[in-house]
């Protein structure tokens, strides 16, 4: 017979502190010196707060009764908060979202990285704080999560058929979205649209264990020239059903410039080895910057907030301090959307990236705008990214840095400290991992500039760009 489980305390009257940089609250246990990570609280409440998890250093807990609300809450906007998993950050300001973003780059170069660094410039925030995401994936299922007031109602609930979000830590269940805020509207009523569409027609919702079912997954994609794109992806290959409704999404959406569709018979939800399957329009949309055009299909990389990106390729630029005679590799260059985008002021942009496919589009991107002083190399960055390399295409005058969360491979480093550029330009979506490669630069380089830009307001994700100089040239880079 197995141990009983220790039932884990409610601990009354607890003040919430801070904020981490995960998304979650934080609190002390009384009398303790252990600290308690609670989601969706706000500095300045005073609640109950039940332990659902004990470690040895650290506690996790919910808000079982809220005693004394903060006085820096806001109403969150959402019906879904507390129970979809995003937005984490809704219930406050927006201002003070961007104090703790602040912070959280502070933090990471002073305790991770414990580099010297000169003031960390104001964050830039969004200037669209809703309705601000160009890409959202949504996901159909025959099993909807029943929140906890549905199951406490003693209601039956046959109909378990959603069009949403995977519910964190649950992979086959998925809350059922009414309306999502962070993208324009369109998706909203697409969505619901095909699900109504399915349930009228007696289609079948994909189910996540059983692995089948019609309606699987749906993209929506839309650009700030305002071209749209939507890919259905469907579990079944019943081809007489799809063209039904592709032909009624087409027919009620003439709006929609690029509509496809994928029919995905594999395990796993990625299409990147699937044949996409035009329906109508164009295989593309076209987001732009500053006369140029860049082209995004269904499997492209881009940077989810449009508007914001532009200001964050913008910093980037400037930090590099180009006069039109510096050669510059951009490592991991996605869609080459920042190597082509400050190409009119290098003499020759080399741009190297993981995805292949996404190399073939950094290559239209340069065609299509006219650019001819970019190259293009696919491979996993330490291998292409070599001595050799550099010898065959020369020593580059700057460098801009745009890895994955993860960070820099140690190879990697190595062979931008034996190549030396005179400047670096790193941007980051994850500001410690950023923090840890920065310490093993510093053998060779300086950081002169800091600069956060909020790309995804109400969560705690936040860009940071850093211009690092080479020791001894820092004087003679424009400020």
């Amino acid at each position: 017979m197995g141990r009983k489980r220790k039932e884990l305390p409610l601990l009354t009257d607890v003040s919430i502190t801070a904020v981490a940089s995960e998304g979650n609250a934080i609190a002390k246990w009384p009398d303790t010196d252990m600290v308690v990570f609670v989601p969706f609280g706000a500095p300045g409440d005073v609640a109950d707060i039940k332990i659902d998890r004990r470690k040895h250093r650290y506690a996790e807990g919910h808000i079982a009764e809220m005693k004394v609300p903060s006085p820096i809450r806001v109403a969150p906007k959402c019906e879904h908060f507390t129970v979809c998993g995003g937005c984490r950050w809704q219930h406050l300001p927006y201002e003070y979202q961007l104090e703790q973003k602040q912070q959280q780059v502070v933090d990471a170069l002073d305790r991770i990285g414990k580099v010297v660094h000169p003031a960390v410039s104001p964050i830039m925030g969004s200037k669209e704080i809703w309705e601000y995401r160009n890409k959202l994936e949504f996901t159909f299922s025959n099993r909807s999560w029943l929140t906890f007031e549905q199951m406490a109602s003693g209601r039956e609930f046959p109909d378990r058929d959603a069009a949403g979000f995977h519910i964190p830590g649950a992979f086959d269940k998925v809350l059922d979205i009414n309306k999502c805020h962070l993208q324009e509207d369109f998706s909203n009523r697409l969505r619901l649209f095909i699900k109504q569409y399915g349930k009228d027609h007696g289609f079948s919702f994909y189910d996540l264990r059983a692995q089948n079912g019609l309606l699987r997954t749906l993209m929506v994609r839309t650009a700030s020239t305002g071209q749209k794109m939507a890919v259905m992806v469907f579990g079944e290959d019943d081809r007489e059903k799809i063209e039904a409704l592709m032909g009624a999404v087409a027919a009620n959406f003439p709006e929609i410039t690029s509509l496809m569709y994928v029919i995905n018979l594999k395990v796993n939800d990625t299409i990147s080895d699937q044949e996409i399957i035009v329906y109508s329009g164009l295989p593309y949309i076209e987001e732009e910057m500053e006369g140029l055009k860049f082209r995004v299909g269904p499997k492209s990389f881009y940077q989810t907030n449009s508007r914001q990106a532009y200001e964050l390729y913008k910093v980037a630029r400037d930090f590099a301090s180009l006069s039109g005679n510096e050669l510059v590799y951009d490592l991991y260059t996605g869609t080459g959307t920042i190597a082509n985008f400050v190409a009119r002021n290098a003499a020759k942009v080399i741009g190297i990236e993981y995805v292949a496919d996404a190399i073939e589009d950094a290559k239209i991107n340069s065609a299509v705008n006219g650019i001819d002083n970019t190259l293009f190399y696919a491979g996993d960055m330490k291998d292409v990214l070599t001595d050799e390399f550099v010898a065959k295409h020369g020593r580059p005058d700057v460098m801009i840095i745009d890895p994955p969360r993860a960070g820099m491979h140690q190879d990697v480093v190595n062979v931008i400290l034996r190549t030396s550029p005179e400047r670096l330009v790193y941007v980051s979506c994850n500001p410690a991992t950023q923090a840890r490669d920065l310490a093993l630069l510093s053998e060779k380089y300086e950081i002169d500039a800091v600069q956060p830009v909020d790309m995804f307001p109400h969560t705690q994700h936040v860009e940071n760009v850093v211009r690092l100089s080479l020791r001894g040239t820092m004087d003679t880079v424009d400020k």
